[in-house]
């Protein structure tokens, strides 16, 4: 049985932070994030919240069944592709994410702008569709 309570205040943070990420891929430009400090920011850090919550989400599923332990962020999702509780196509797309969300962290002073700014763009989507399986198949194994 899934620990209820840890997964869904993980799905809770990633709901809240992918529409400040939603919100922010509507109003910012390119320019406005290299231009004005704050706006990239405030978006650069709601892309990171938003994926490290769809992490720490997988995370959880995978200790509460049992899954063997993932070497590494991008891992955790393919082993839910593994067991089939994602689909292969949205386990690759939110691999790729947590690689970004290393980028993010660790190399944040040189980040292409022009590759956040496409994420930002189109990274929702997938985020999105993870947000909406995992809380379906909460209420599927009641």
């Amino acid at each position: 049985m899934v620990d209820r309570q840890g997964i869904l205040d993980h799905l809770r943070e990633l709901e809240a932070s992918l529409k400040d990420w939603e919100r922010y891929a509507k109003s910012f430009s390119l320019e406005d994030l290299k231009r004005d400090r704050d706006k990239r920011n405030m978006a650069l850090h709601a892309m990171l919240v938003t994926i490290q919550s769809a992490i720490d989400a997988a995370s959880h599923l995978i200790a509460e069944k049992k899954f063997r332990r993932p070497s590494s962020y991008r891992e955790s999702f393919e082993i839910l592709a593994e067991a089939g509780i994602l689909p292969e196509n949205m386990a690759s797309r939110m691999a790729d994410l947590a690689g970004f969300r290393n980028a993010l962290v660790h190399i944040y002073w040189r980040l292409n702008l022009e590759e956040a700014f496409a994420v930002l763009g189109s990274g929702s989507t997938v985020l999105r569709s993870y947000l909406e399986h995992v809380k379906g198949l909460l209420a599927r194994e009641g």
